[in-house]
């Protein structure tokens, strides 16, 4: 787990699981396969979980291969740490990829149930597998579920999301790839939005991004600006309309109030 994310929504990242397999559009450029495949030759404690996880395609851009290696050692890691903080559960995989046991994923789940100091946020491109291990595990106030939707053709994900009873239930749009400008936000508490970043990022417009900050406004759901992407991202920034959008929901409410966290609100300049 590391201590600190350069993730800007997320406070730390715990991979208890390693390795994907690409299912959808979003995926064509992933970031995590990238990092898999740099991580599989570093010798250091930690990293031999990605081994033969990634490769590089035929046109030489880094893939995960399907294969799913399980870390038994990293499970216990977030009980080690006192202070609270927001804690991304597989930024490298998918803990409800088809081939993580299930006998696992509860096991995942029994330690984010002890932990109540930490928020755990749970990301993943398949609701339909959640959804069906949905009642064999608890629900605790501190873990949230979120499922990407880069695309009006996985809109259908968010439908299966609502069923599944998270105390907080996320959409990560990203990488966003058209325009939304219905998306449903019935029984959602957070949006992330963001660009590709990264060697053949798809470009993203600026309307996509203001059609959904307006959805969340007006249904009173948090709206977090990750990025604007592309090849140097931080050239691009996180900017919209002269300001950073960096809101949270409020874990202490069921109902997806705005709560600004501690990057948040940063003044329009």
């Amino acid at each position: 787990m590391a201590q600190g994310s350069g993730i800007e929504w997320t406070e730390a990242t715990w991979n208890p699981v390693a390795g994907c397999t690409p299912i959808s559009p979003g995926c064509l450029n992933c970031y995590a396969a990238r990092m898999a495949l740099r991580l599989e030759h570093i010798s250091e404690s930690g990293c031999a979980k990605y081994k033969g996880t990634a490769k590089r395609s035929k046109n030489g851009r880094p893939v995960f291969t399907g294969r799913i290696n399980l870390d038994y050692d990293a499970l216990e890691l977030p009980r080690r740490w006192r202070k609270g903080r927001r804690i991304f559960v597989n930024s490298m995989s998918d803990l409800f990829h088809e081939n993580v046991p299930a006998a696992f994923v509860r096991d995942v789940f029994k330690v984010m149930n002890d932990c109540p100091q930490h928020q755990f946020q749970v990301l993943t491109k398949r609701p339909d597998h959640a959804l069906e291990l949905a009642d064999s595990v608890r629900w605790t106030p501190n873990i949230w579920l979120g499922t990407s939707v880069e695309n009006a053709m996985y809109i259908h994900r968010i439908e299966t999301l609502r069923l599944i009873p998270a105390h907080i239930r996320f959409l990560s749009c990203e990488p966003l790839l058209g325009p939304m400008p219905k998306l449903p936000l019935k029984g959602i508490h957070w949006v992330i939005v963001g660009g590709e970043s990264g060697p053949g990022s798809r470009p993203m417009e600026p309307r996509w991004v203001e059609q959904i900050r307006d959805r969340c406004i007006v249904n009173d759901v948090a709206f977090f600006f990750k990025q604007w992407g592309g090849v140097r991202k931080h050239e691009t920034g996180r900017k919209l309309a002269g300001r950073t959008w960096n809101d949270y929901p409020d874990p202490e409410t069921m109902n997806g109030s705005v709560a600004v966290g501690r990057r948040v609100r940063a003044r329009a300049g």
